[in-house]
C-alpha cells in the first residue's frame, strides 16, 4: 500500500495552534494515503534551551538549568491545554514532567563532573523530541486519527559517534519491521522522534545537522515510502532570500546536485545527506509549507544529465574573510597548498571556497571572519622560514567579504552563462574579488565586498528563469 512520511520542523510545532495545524494536515493526508508516518522535531527553541542548560551546568552554573526546567514545563503545559481531553492532557503532563526531571538530573550530573561529554549532550538534547511526539499524538487521537508516539531510539540504530551519528540501515530496517510496520498495518499513525537514535548498546545518539530531516529520510527508506514531505515555514526552496529579493519565488523542482550546492552556500534548504537516501530508492521528496499547505512546494528529483537551462537560484554566505598567501618564491614549489590548508585545519576552521592563480604566486580561500585571525597566525607560523627569506611575501586577510553563488545544473549545457553573470555585475559597478567554479559547472561562486552583497544577489537574480 502507498506510504507517506511527513516531517514537521520546530516552527511547525511551535505552539498549541501550530500543533493543531499539523494534526489537521496529517488528518487530510490520512484520507488519501493508506499508510502515514509522522516525524517531528522539538518545539522551536527547545533544543537550544536544553543545550544551554547543559553547557552552563558544565561550568558550575546551578541556576540556569533549574530556571529552564520551569520555563520548559510552562511552555509545554501551555501547549497541552486544548489539545485533547483532560485524561490525555494529564498523561501528557506526566511525560513532560518525567522528561524535565531527567533533564534536571543530567544537568546536575554535568555540573558535578564539570564536563558535558558528547554522550551527555545527546541524552539531554533528545528530550525535546521525546516531549513533542506526545503533544501531536494526543492531538491526532483527539481529532479522530489513531496515533501512537514512538521513540526513534527504539528502532533507529546508529554507530556510537555522538553528536553526529550515522544510521545502520539494515539493523534499523529490521527493528522498524518489528515496531513501526505493524502500527501502519493496523491503520495507526506512528509519531516518531526526529533527530535521535541509539547505538547498539542502547545509548541515545543524535544525527547532527539536519537531524530531524535526516530522520524522515531514514524512516522513508526503511518503510519503503512512496513520498517524503518535509514541512517547514516557507513555500519550498526559494530562488533567493526574499528579505533581499522582493520578487523571489519558490522553485517547482530542484535536482539533488542543485540542492547540495545551495545548502553548502547557505540557502535555507535540506542538508544533502538528508536527501540522498530518499533519492537513491527513487522516492519523491517534497518541501512544503505548514502555514500554506495547499502550495505544491518544491520537488527534489534525481540528477538529470543533458538538461539545458539557466540560473535556478542565487544565495550568499556573509561574515567571511578572504585569506591570501602570496609570494614569487611559491612558484613551482611543491607542498605549499598542502601546508597552507594543513595549518588551517589545525585551527579547526572550515574552508568555504578556494581560488588559486595558475602562476601559483598566490592562494586565496575563505573562512568565517571569527576564525580569520587565528588562521593567519597559524599559516605565518607554518611558513616562518619562508617569510623570513621572502619566498612568501605575506599572509593577509581581507575582512568582511561575501560569497555569492549562482546555481543551476542546466548551466553546464548552456553556453554564455558565466559571461552573463560577470556582465550583470559589471553593469552594476560591482567588483569581483575572487572566482571559483566546480568542474560540474552546477555553480559559479564569486567573492564580493560585504557592502555589495545584497545588490549582487539582486542583479544575479534577474538571470533566473
Amino acid at each position: 500500500m502507498k506510504t507517506l512520511v511527513m516531517k514537521f520542523g520546530g516552527t511547525s510545532m511551535g505552539s498549541a495552534e501550530a500543533i493543531g495545524r499539523c494534526a489537521e494536515i496529517v488528518r487530510a493526508a490520512r484520507a488519501e494515503w493508506p499508510r502515514v508516518a509522522v516525524v517531528v522535531s522539538a518545539m522551536s527553541g527547545v533544543t537550544d534551551a536544553l543545550l544551554k542548560g547543559a553547557t552552563t551546568a558544565a561550568v558550575g552554573d546551578s541556576v540556569t538549568y533549574q530556571t529552564l526546567v520551569s520555563e520548559l514545563r510552562e511552555r509545554h503545559t501551555a501547549a497541552l491545554a486544548g489539545l485533547a481531553d483532560d485524561q490525555a492532557t494529564a498523561s501528557g503532563r506526566t511525560v513532560v514532567r518525567d522528561c524535565l526531571d531527567e533533564f534536571f538530573s543530567l544537568c546536575h550530573a554535568v555540573r558535578v563532573l564539570g564536563e558535558a561529554s558528547p554522550r551527555a549532550l545527546d541524552a539531554i538534547s533528545s528530550l525535546g523530541e521525546r516531549m513533542s511526539i506526545h503533544l501531536i499524538a494526543m492531538r491526532l487521537n483527539a481529532v479522530g486519527v489513531r496515533a501512537k508516539a514512538v521513540d526513534a531510539a527504539d528502532f533507529v540504530v546508529t554507530d556510537s559517534v555522538f553528536l553526529a551519528a550515522n544510521p545502520q540501515m539494515d539493523a534499523t530496517k529490521s527493528k522498524s519491521d518489528a515496531l513501526v510496520k505493524p502500527l501502519l498495518d493496523d491503520g495507526i499513525v506512528p509519531v516518531i522522534t526526529g533527530f535521535i537514535g541509539a547505538d547498539a548498546s542502547g545509548a541515545v545518539t543524535t544525527l547532527g545537522r539536519g537531524g530531524s530531516d535526516f530522520s524522515a529520510a531514514i524512516v522513508g527508506v526503511v518503510l519503503g515510502a512512496d513520498e517524503v514531505w518535509i514541512w517547514t515555514d516557507v513555500d519550498g526552496v526559494m530562488t533567493a532570500d526574499p528579505r533581499v529579493v522582493k520578487d523571489a519565488r519558490s522553485l517547482e523542482a530542484l535536482t539533488y546536485r542543485e540542492v547540495a550546492e545551495l545548502a553548502y552556500y547557505g540557502a535555507k534548504v535540506l542538508h544533502p545527506k538528508t536527501i540522498r537516501p530518499v533519492i537513491e530508492i527513487g522516492s519523491i521528496l517534497r518541501i512544503k509549507n505548514t502555514f500554506n499547505p495547499t502550495h505544491p512546494g518544491t520537488r527534489i528529483v534525481a540528477d538529470e544529465d543533458g538538461t539545458s537551462g539557466t540560473v535556478k537560484a542565487v544565495t550568499a554566505i556573509k561574515s567571511l574573510s578572504l585569506i591570501t598567501v602570496e609570494g614569487r618564491g611559491m612558484i613551482g614549489v611543491p607542498g605549499v597548498a598542502a601546508r597552507t590548508f594543513g595549518a588551517t585545519a589545525r585551527t579547526h576552521t572550515s574552508v568555504l571556497m578556494i581560488s588559486q592563480a595558475s602562476s601559483e604566486q598566490s592562494i586565496c580561500f575563505l573562512v568565517p571572519s571569527a576564525s580569520a585571525e587565528r588562521v593567519v597566525a597559524a599559516i605565518e607560523q607554518e611558513f616562518a622560514l619562508e617569510l623570513a627569506r621572502r619566498d612568501i611575501d605575506k599572509v593577509w586577510s581581507w575582512p568582511e567579504v561575501v560569497i555569492v553563488t549562482v546555481v543551476g545544473a542546466g548551466m553546464q549545457h548552456t553556453p554564455g552563462i558565466a559571461g552573463r553573470v560577470f556582465s550583470a555585475l559589471g553593469a552594476a559597478g560591482i567588483n569581483v574579488i575572487a572566482i571559483a567554479q566546480g568542474s560540474s559547472e552546477c555553480s559559479i561562486s564569486l567573492v564580493v565586498d560585504a557592502k555589495d552583497a545584497d545588490q549582487a544577489v539582486r542583479e544575479l537574480h534577474k538571470l533566473t528563469g
